[in-house]
């Protein structure tokens, strides 16, 4: 997960790890970019609002680099342009915070391709 809001970070990681997955923290796109992770990542979950490179940003810039990686987006400024077009690029999810964690969850598996 990537996500400026430390509160919102070490939440989400929790709640990602409750439900049986293994999840790491970052609080900004370049920290996830430097680390050796980028290259085992299976999911994002990706703050939209960001200084620096934005949560979309990143889900462009890791697409166009050849390693595009099944994103969910997050944000607590939704609007329905992004929404679209966030899905119309192959984010997986476009969630609203805060979210019910059924809704990350459904998500998660959507995914990673599990039923």
């Amino acid at each position: 997960m990537v996500d400026d809001d430390l509160a919102t970070l070490e939440a989400t990681v929790s709640l990602v790890e409750a439900m049986g997955f293994h999840a790491k923290g970052f609080p900004s796109a370049h920290e996830f970019l430097n680390s050796d992770l980028r290259l085992l990542t299976r999911c994002l979950i990706l703050d939209i609002r960001m200084p620096g490179m934005s949560g979309i940003d990143l889900f462009v810039h890791l697409s166009r680099a050849g390693r595009a990686v099944p994103t969910i987006l997050a944000t607590a400024f939704p609007d329905e342009v992004t929404r679209s077009r966030s899905l119309l690029a192959g984010v997986t999810c476009y969630l609203r915070k805060p979210f019910h964690a059924d809704e990350l969850l459904a998500c998660i598996r959507a995914a990673l391709g599990i039923a």
